[in-house]
């Protein structure tokens, strides 16, 4: 005789999504407490005026609610969500004329072996006034080179390095294939390295 499969946890993401829609609102209460500050953080990694990311993270959670009955459990809940969170961002920062922003902490945010994610590596050193101004110059170059970025870049970028998504989540968060995926994010980190490369071959005869 074989062992039955254990049910799932009692509040998984998929049963409070059930229970939310069949008019348990304690249970949509769960899925916000659960997820409200990574929504606010990747939130706060696209939008510069910091007192927005409160009010997009709301109205995030509230669109999330409307179109609950949406979601079907093919991706992971947070996947769904996050779609929901970089659109509306996306909206607020249109409506606003703002642009979204990579920080600094963006550089160390992949293990990948990538010049983007070495640039980190290189800065995290003793501080001294020329390294700070160094690696604001080159913080101020990214910046430049991600807001130049086709929107479709930029989102998948951000996707990987900041939030540190798999590439099969951003291929579900994205709809589209893994393949335009990996197309999208190398060709990014090639335009952001065009930008920087210049700033570290400056430094490269100076010592960190």
């Amino acid at each position: 005789m074989t062992a039955s499969m254990p049910p799932p946890p009692v509040d998984s993401d998929l049963q409070l999504v059930e229970r939310t829609v069949a008019g348990d609102q304690k249970a949509y209460e769960l899925l916000v407490i659960k997820y409200q500050r990574r929504i606010e953080r990747l939130i706060g990694r696209m939008v510069r005026d910091s007192d927005l990311v409160q009010d997009i993270a709301q109205e995030t959670f509230i669109r999330a609610y409307r179109a609950l009955h949406q979601f079907r459990g093919e991706a992971q809940f947070y996947t769904w969500l996050y779609r929901i969170a970089v659109n509306t961002a996306k909206k607020a920062l249109v409506d606003m004329k703002r642009n979204p922003v990579i920080s600094e902490n963006a550089l160390r945010g992949s293990g990948d072996d990538d010049e983007t994610s070495r640039l980190g590596h290189e800065l995290i050193t003793d501080e001294t006034p020329e390294t700070v101004l160094a690696a604001q110059e080159i913080a101020v170059a990214v910046n430049a080179a991600m807001d130049a970025l086709p929107e479709d870049l930029r989102q998948a970028v951000t996707l990987r390095e900041i939030e540190g998504l798999t590439y099969e989540e951003i291929a579900a968060a994205m709809d589209c294939p893994i393949g335009t995926v990996r197309s999208r994010i190398f060709r990014a980190r090639e335009a952001i390295s065009a930008r920087v490369r210049p700033l570290l071959e400056k430094q490269s005869g100076k010592r960190w």
